[in-house]
């Protein structure tokens, strides 16, 4: 029997606050080497706090967060930041800087955090570009980029330093299904050759059904999660009746969307 890999990110006992308001209590999250998790849930349920506590720009209130045995919700400046070395984020925007060239913009952490000459960086720099089918892109600035191409440039800068896991905050809103599915394929392709973890905020039943390999479900009621596992067999098999509910609504709006089209 091959041994099971230890857990690449892990929460224990979480509890997240905004001042005396309670969002999520005793979350406790396993994520392991390779994996594409997907957190999914309705609005308010603490999707996005839940992410901002992962990547450390929120703190605890109580509980802990290791990523690769880093416990990032008591470190030191120095344990930091050799979790954030680990880590890449793509946010929902994208979050380019608009006065930079899409080059520039991927430079960014490699100039942070590495000490490579301006020339080494160029090569890195074209690299993650065409690994996200955007080389020859590299002067232009984000006005000039659709926003399918804003979504890759990004993705670029989150690659940039060769994460361990990938963080992205609902990577298709907002775009179009044909570059959607771009953008699925792109994931899928990272995941495969690259071996990257990732966790994903979304609400799109294709990244649900295509992409993830496992979801946890967030409920706003519960203050945690309620589901997880494989989607499929929870949207066949849950007792629960929110859950059927989530994957059923998802399903109803994208058949009538089809129809309407």
């Amino acid at each position: 029997m091959t041994e099971a890999k230890p857990a690449l990110i892990q929460v224990r006992d979480l509890i997240a606050k905004y001042g005396n308001d309670t969002i999520l209590e005793k979350i406790d999250l396993d994520v392991f080497p390779n994996e594409i998790l997907a957190i999914i849930g309705g609005s308010g349920c603490g999707k996005t706090t839940l992410l901002r506590h992962l990547v450390g720009l929120n703190r605890p209130a109580d509980g802990a967060i290791t990523i690769d045995g880093i416990d990032i919700s008591d470190h030191d400046a120095n344990d930091f930041d050799e979790a954030l070395k680990k880590i890449g984020i793509l946010f929902q925007g994208g979050a380019l800087f608009g006065s930079m060239t899409i080059a520039e913009n991927v430079a960014l952490p490699i100039k942070e955090y590495t000490d490579l000459d301006p020339e080494a960086v160029a090569d890195l720099v074209r690299m993650k570009l065409c690994s996200v089918d955007l080389g020859g892109y590299e002067d232009h600035l984000p006005s000039e980029l659709s926003g399918g191409m804003i979504k890759r440039a990004a993705l670029a800068r989150a690659l940039a330093l060769n994460p361990e896991i990938l963080f992205l905050d609902e990577p298709t809103a907002g775009l179009d299904p044909v570059i959607s599915a771009e953008i699925e394929e792109l994931i899928l392709r990272i995941n495969h050759s690259m071996g990257t973890t990732m966790v994903i905020i979304t609400h799109s039943l294709n990244i649900i059904f295509k992409v993830a390999h496992r979801i946890i479900m967030l409920d706003k009621s519960a203050k945690g999660i309620i589901a997880q596992g494989d989607p499929k067999d929870l949207k066949a098999k849950s007792p629960n009746p929110i859950v059927r509910q989530f994957f059923n609504r998802q399903a109803s709006i994208s058949k009538r969307l089809l129809w309407q089209h």
